[in-house]
């Protein structure tokens, strides 16, 4: 797989499946650390606001799930790429720089700016362009 520079795979469990492409309704999970390794409760502050549905409850962690079309600018750059090839079910863990993220700006309160961040994905579902 061809990444973006700032994107660098740390580890990389394949799922089954298809592989996610551009055009692909996806559902996935994310965990958000800094790059020393303080969590950003970004699911937890997220939560606070979305319906129950939308919460997957996994290890005593609440997680948030996300629903975009691959392609379509739904996420930030660095995770929508980092699902690109993806199967359900896949786990993959990625480093990602500062403009692939939040750039400069972060997110009051949770993220600074120009951080790197490490990012946990969970690929639930793939549904495939068209379908």
């Amino acid at each position: 797989m061809r990444l973006s520079s700032g994107l660098e795979v740390i580890e990389d469990h394949e799922g089954s499946g298809d592989p996610a492409g551009r055009g692909d309704r996806v559902t996935y999970n994310v965990r958000i650390f800094l790059n020393r390794g303080d969590e950003v409760p970004l699911n937890e502050t997220q939560a606070e606001h979305l319906p129950h549905h939308m919460l997957r409850y996994d290890v005593g962690r609440i997680l948030v799930d996300h629903t975009i079309v691959l392609g379509s600018r739904e996420a930030v750059p660095g995770i929508e790429q980092a699902l690109m090839g993806m199967k359900a079910g896949g786990h993959r863990k990625v480093r990602v720089g500062p403009h692939l993220a939040y750039r400069d700006k972060g997110i009051p309160g949770l993220i600074p700016g120009n951080a790197v961040l490490v990012v946990q994905i969970w690929l639930r579902e793939v549904v495939p362009k068209g379908d």
